[in-house]
């Protein structure tokens, strides 16, 4: 019979090699290759001295292919819970040196647990991919471990928030979790997500595509969409993501923590009085714009690398989260896309499920007109944005800065679709079409010289192409001079603070997929 320091001496024999993970060569690659392994980052992510972990001792429960002899401690999961700025959060990470991370039924039941407590105890779970995806010795069961995580994804998809980190390569399985979360980061030159590797595709396409070129950090935030952020390194993905969750509430039936700042709400800044220029066709940075109004000019901005006619990210108003979607002039003139459109709509229906004001500040001409717009959707994918704010029962605040021509004015947080308050500049324009255009529609056979058409372009701007038209039938509630926008922001805020609306009962909507 052992005595009680020979128990004890083996539980610390237990805990060491749990640590090591695949082991000392396999934790060196993982350093040469620029990547922190699992737990390193776990430190990284976590205030000090919080993390408890669950699970150290699980092994896979597979013996074909000679695996009952290749065990390792942990088996390529570590999960628990710890916190971020002192509020409670669950995370789990994946150990690439194990297994090349990739997943089993044993490390499954791992994630599920952690899911499932995450969801039961209210609080945002973080994930930390680096996987080769299902373990290939385990056929069916790895498969049927991700099918479960997918479930638990969505049911707790707007219950509480999910956030990705792709630390390294994600393929196949590990690619659709993620997916699945609000929000995901990439690491440059680290990460990689695809359903399908490059070897893949040359033995069944014959294309020759790189790892970089097919799913990289900066293909996936420039041009499929399907990241939110990248990170220089690890270092950097642990900063984004706690500056994240500092924007969130834990879970939907709370409200953002609510953050002290000295930033004076009476503030009025100048130089957002010549900010918007006159002429319509001139551009000017909407980032600007925003970074003036919110306290410390504090802005996270998602997706800043996307579909950039139309920005999106938080901000605090009187140390109130707020998510703010705007046009942006410096990028096809802020027009509405297929793009814009879903990177929009996504956020304004994240922003509603998270209890989140939705601040929306308008500039813009349409939507972008042309032949591959049209064969892709614009219509049902502009329909998205509409149909998110048209839903959203959070307080929105909107404010036309310049143009709110035709469809897009009403798609743009509008008082039609419910917003609680409308400012606009008296820059504002709202028309069905611009003056230019309007002109030639209504006056195309009846103006003899370009003098007259001058006019008449005049007239109509003079008449319509401004906010007074809409403030005479209450479609906008006020006109502000620009530099007054941080406080009369703050007071509607205030405002609607106890907002109560009840959408009627249904199983749910059928969005515009």
């Amino acid at each position: 019979m052992k005595t009680l320091e020979e128990k004890y001496n083996q539980f610390e024999q237990k805990l060491k090699e749990a640590e090591q993970g695949g082991g000392a060569i396999r934790i060196q690659k993982q350093h040469e290759a620029g990547k922190q392994t699992a737990r390193e980052r776990i430190v990284e992510f976590l205030d000090s001295g919080t993390f408890n972990e669950f699970d150290r001792f699980v092994t896979h429960r597979s013996n074909e292919f000679g695996m009952d002899k290749t065990k390792t401690l942990g088996d390529g999961v570590i999960t628990g819970y710890g916190k971020i700025d002192g509020r409670l959060v669950y995370i789990f990470a994946f150990d690439f040196t194990v297994f090349g991370g990739t997943l089993s039924r044993a490390n499954a039941d791992k994630i599920i647990k952690v899911q499932q407590l995450a969801l039961k105890m209210g609080a945002p779970l973080i994930g930390l991919n680096d996987s080769g995806g299902a373990r290939i010795q385990e056929g069916v069961e790895s498969l049927a471990g991700y099918a479960d995580i997918f479930y638990n994804n969505v049911r707790s998809s707007g219950v509480i928030p999910q956030i990705s980190c792709i630390m390294g390569p994600c393929a196949g399985g590990a690619v659709y979790s993620p997916a699945l979360t609000d929000f995901i980061i990439m690491v440059k030159e680290t990460s990689y997500m695809f359903v399908t590797g490059p070897d893949v595709i040359k033995a069944v396409t014959h294309e020759d595509v790189t790892k970089e070129e097919l799913g990289g950090a900066l293909t996936h935030n420039s041009k499929s969409g399907v990241a939110h952020f990248v990170a220089d390194n690890d270092e950097q993905a642990a900063m984004l993501v706690r500056e994240l969750i500092g924007f969130l509430p834990s879970n939907n039936m709370e409200e953002a923590p609510i953050v002290p700042t000295t930033d004076n709400i009476h503030r009025e800044d100048e130089i957002l009085q010549t900010l918007v220029p006159v002429d319509p066709n001139k551009p000017y940075d909407i980032v600007e714009l925003i970074e003036n109004v919110v306290d410390d000019k504090n802005f996270l901005e998602v997706q800043p690398h996307y579909a950039k006619n139309i920005v999106i990210g938080f901000g605090r108003l009187a140390g109130q989260s707020v998510g703010i979607v705007a046009n942006q002039p410096m990028f096809l003139a802020g027009v509405l896309d297929i793009d814009s459109s879903i990177k929009a709509a996504r956020f304004v229906r994240f922003c509603d499920a998270f209890n989140i004001p939705l601040i929306t500040f308008v500039d813009v001409p349409g939507f972008l007109p042309g032949l591959t717009q049209e064969t892709n959707g614009v219509i049902k994918h502009g329909a998205k944005l509409l149909y998110a704010f048209s839903e959203a029962t959070v307080p929105k605040i909107t404010l036309i800065t310049r143009k709110a021509y035709g469809g897009a004015y009403c798609v743009m947080s509008s008082k039609h679709i419910g917003a609680d308050v409308n400012f606009a500049y008296p820059t504002a324009e709202i028309a069905v079409m611009g003056a230019e255009g309007a002109v030639n529609i209504i006056f195309r056979n009846n103006l003899s010289n370009d003098e007259e058409r001058k006019t008449k372009i005049d007239e109509y701007s003079e008449t319509l192409a401004n906010p007074y038209k809409a403030a005479e039938l209450g479609y906008i509630d006020e006109v502000i001079y620009p530099k007054q926008t941080r406080y009369k922001l703050i007071q509607a805020l205030e405002m609607t603070r106890n907002k109560s609306q009840q959408l009627p009962h249904r199983k749910h909507g059928n969005i515009v997929l």
